[in-house]
């Protein structure tokens, strides 16, 4: 515990909150510490790679092998996973709900945070919405827009309240207001907001009781399955603890795939893949994109943070904390529909691939965060500490590290060890090796072009079927694409985060061709 500071600081974002200087430096410190283990990773691959090249060779060949073992293990759960998900789209989740007793009392309150987002993006969210198996009186519907692009979107909130409002339950429109204090504009204020507002002037005016609303974060671009909210209602009304419980669904890129261009499908196919694969390790999951909660713990930790970027992360951190890690995260294994990266021109869609990797690996601004309240708090067991801090922490080392490792560094003792090096036996069988490991991984590469077909929506009459081969060509090319979409953005990030040059929350475009 830091001398002066004896409770946890649950509404912190960087060091520059804390007052207390002993505490400010221990946070600032925390802050550094990923960058540096992750810079000071690659400084040793090369400098021990001309000075060690025999101990590099070997950590090379391990290290290989256990992400080769891993890319086995990953691909089981990824086929595990999605065979629950399919099985979960056929079940008659409704049917279920109806079996349990009081079940007409759960109420789904819906945010959806709007910033530039084009008409046909947000109506498309809102016919899903509509076309939902639950009762639509038992649905609240919050639309929350940014003040400051009110003169860009007016039009679209009016359109579409105009076509969606009376057929929910509530419909609520606010608009967050920009430069308010404490508050880094995005989407975690505008939730904030929004969920203030909703407490108001839907939940409380209407008095339903907390523990009978679950309310779920979409973006605007949320393109939800028919039996979301039934499926949702069945888990919440069966789980052990529902009020210390976030349900998350699986996010699937696929809304626009097939107007994506090189790069943005297999990262959109890609991330879809990982949040299907988390599935499987409930006890390591961590609310992502879209999720639900009770509205009863989300005002008892106080909202969400108005002034951090990975909001969707930080709500899941604040209740584990709040509730001394009597809080956890329950799959679904039901999908949701989002946009793949998109924009106007492949220039701009490039940038923004990057932007947004770069602003998802900001996350690894929760270690300072977690790793500092953790030590003000001795109500959680060393043993979960270590667990999620380890967890928390090799994740995001490994996005900064790992692909630089597998792709490159089995060519630097080679290339840095000289001429002695050069002559042994291991020097001769390295490359080799390596390739041999990497070649039969292919095999999971292929399961991921097996499984990005079967995710795919049915293909426009206007796109021909040679696309498919682009597809599988466009797979082929992502292990070398992810160093500069995967790995430098994530060391953009955690150098940012170690100099204190904090990172603003960048809301990514949403474009759809006519």
């Amino acid at each position: 515990m830091v001398q002066g500071v004896s409770v946890m600081n649950l509404k912190i974002a960087t060091a520059q909150d804390l007052t207390d200087p002993s505490a400010r430096r221990l946070f600032r410190f925390l802050e550094i510490l990923p960058g540096a283990v992750s810079w000071l990773t690659i400084f040793l691959a090369i400098f021990l790679s001309w000075w060690q090249p025999f101990f590099v060779a070997t950590f090379i060949l391990v290290f290989d092998l256990y992400w080769f073992f891993r890319a086995i293990y990953f691909s089981f759960h990824l086929h595990s996973s999605y065979q629950k998900m399919e099985e979960h789209k056929k079940i008659d989740w409704l049917s279920r709900v109806k079996q349990i007793q009081g079940w007409e009392e759960i109420h789904h309150l819906c945010l959806f945070t709007l910033c530039r987002e084009p008409l046909s993006v947000v109506r498309d969210a809102f016919l899903s919405l509509a076309q939902t198996d639950y009762p639509k009186e038992k649905i609240l519907v919050v639309l929350s827009a940014e003040e400051s692009c009110r003169s860009e979107t007016q039009a679209t909130v009016d359109k579409i309240q105009a076509e969606f409002g009376q057929q929910f339950g509530h419909f609520l429109v606010t608009w967050h207001p920009q430069g308010l204090a404490g508050e880094i504009t995005g989407k975690g204020s505008n939730d904030r907001w929004a969920e203030v507002r909703a407490k108001e002037e839907v939940v409380d005016r209407r008095k339903i009781p907390y523990e009978k609303v679950v309310v779920s974060f979409f973006d605007v671009d949320t393109c939800l399955f028919p039996k979301y909210f039934s499926c949702l209602s069945w888990h919440y009304l069966t789980a052990a603890s529902p009020y210390r419980t976030s349900f998350q669904p699986i996010p699937l890129f696929i809304n626009n795939i097939w107007q994506a261009p090189i790069f943005s499908r297999t990262f959109a196919l890609s991330s879809t893949f990982w949040s299907t694969l988390s599935q499987e390790r409930p006890e390591k999951l961590i609310t992502f994109s879209s999720h639900a909660m009770s509205f009863q713990a989300l005002a008892e930790v106080g909202f969400k943070q108005a002034n951090i970027v990975s909001d969707d992360s930080r709500i899941f951190w604040q209740s584990f904390l709040q509730f001394n890690s009597d809080y956890q995260v329950q799959p679904l294994y039901y999908p949701v529909g989002m946009d793949a990266n998109v924009a106007p021109t492949f220039r701009r869609t490039l940038i923004n691939i990057y932007k947004q990797q770069r602003r998802w690996a900001y996350g690894v601004d929760e270690i300072p965060y977690v790793f500092f309240n953790f030590l003000q708090n001795k109500k959680i067991s060393l043993k979960k500490k270590l667990s999620q801090g380890f967890f928390l922490f090799e994740s995001h080392w490994s996005w900064a590290t790992s692909a630089l490792l597998i792709f490159l560094l089995g060519w630097l003792p080679l290339a840095l060890g000289g001429e002695r090096f050069s002559q042994t036996l291991i020097a001769h069988n390295l490359p080799h090796t390596t390739s041999r490991l990497m070649t039969i991984a292919m095999v999971g590469l292929f399961s991921s072009i097996y499984f990005s077909f079967s995710l795919l929506p049915p293909r426009p009459k206007a796109v021909g079927r040679l696309k498919y081969l682009v597809f599988i060509l466009e797979w082929l090319i992502l292990p070398s694409a992810m160093l500069f979409f995967w790995t430098v953005p994530a060391l953009d990030a955690q150098t940012r985060l170690m100099l204190g040059k904090y990172l603003g929350f960048w809301p990514t475009e949403k474009h759809r061709q006519p």
